[in-house]
């Protein structure tokens, strides 16, 4: 198979992968250097920064790389407009936004010139997001880590997508390999995004204790939490997870107010972040349905050479 290449509005990425956007601070300026200089788009994850940060991690990949970098920022957080705004200043080369869903950032992305692209989980919010103005979609299936907006499968889901709408549709979930990415674009994907695969790189900005739970993780560690945001969340079982299966105490001893609606069960922000700093017995650690399949940290090249290898084997 032939290595096809991903056109979002006027950016052409040769390799037709998208890093996903992991928050808090694992997917940031070398992740997505990278992956954006092995001809993919690597993604900053913006949600859980300040704008000052963002604008700092946006420089410095682009000190980097002169490829595709953008930025993936949940709605669901309180500074979405900011951040968003401080990125398009930045002349970011696209958006990426999930956990929730805006029609503003379209608007605000054509003043701009800058190309949206909204993560969806049903061929009518696809719908929408073309006519709102998306330059492409990603559409995440249940197999996806972190924020899950749908328990179907990524390949029910994908078909229906595709059917829906006429602007580029990239697949989401449970993709770790080469001959995964192979399978999707076979289906119908004009492109593939892939988190956990990244998140276990040399780049990545995980500790090597996050790291390290990512590859001993066997499939039956598998676990889904409800997270503050209002949405179920894929990770990896610990002593933090056990503690919300049995109920327990864990909210949090006051509040920054980092998301515009939050439940209280817990703070996802300071847990997400305690597990990127390394403690991965309190911290929550995000993780997609197939972590399993990874048992080694990698370059970004060398993943990158694992993917072209088993597209052109397929």
């Amino acid at each position: 198979m032939k290595i096809p290449e991903l056109h979002i509005a006027d950016l052409v990425a040769k390799i037709p992968i998208i890093q996903g956007g992991m928050a808090v601070r694992i997917s940031m300026a070398p992740l997505a250097a990278a992956v954006a200089e092995e001809g993919g788009i690597g993604l900053i994850a913006g949600s859980g920064l300040s704008v000052e940060e963002l604008i700092a991690e946006i420089r410095e990949a682009r000190r980097r790389t002169k490829g595709i970098i953008g930025v993936n920022i949940m709605f669901a957080v309180r500074e979405f407009a900011q951040l968003v705004h401080a990125a398009f200043e930045e002349k970011i080369d696209l958006l990426v936004s999930g956990a929730g869903f805006s029609r503003d950032m379209f608007t605000w992305g054509k003043e701009k010139g800058i190309p949206v692209v909204p993560i969806v989980s049903t061929a009518k919010l696809a719908k929408l997001s073309e006519k709102l103005g998306a330059a492409a979609v990603i559409v995440e299936g249940t197999e996806a880590g972190g924020h899950l907006g749908t328990d179907r499968s990524i390949h029910e889901i994908l078909p229906e997508v595709i059917t829906a709408v006429n602007i580029p549709v990239i697949g989401a979930g449970g993709v770790t390999d080469g001959h995964g990415v192979a399978e999707m674009l076979k289906s119908g994907a004009d492109g593939v995004q892939m988190g956990t695969r990244f998140a276990v790189s040399k780049e990545s900005s995980a500790a090597a204790e996050w790291k390290n739970e990512m590859i001993k993780a066997k499939e039956e560690d598998i676990v889904i939490i409800h997270s503050p945001v209002g949405l179920p969340g894929r990770g990896i079982r610990n002593p933090f997870t056990k503690a919300l299966e049995d109920h327990s105490d864990v909210k949090p001893n006051g509040c920054s107010l980092c998301l515009k609606h939050c439940e209280g069960n817990f703070c996802i922000m300071r847990r997400l972040i305690k597990a990127q700093q390394g403690d991965v017995q309190e911290g929550l650690i995000f993780s997609g349905a197939k972590v399993h399949k990874i048992n080694e940290v990698q370059s970004v090249h060398e993943i990158f050479e694992n993917i072209k290898a088993g597209i052109e084997e397929a």
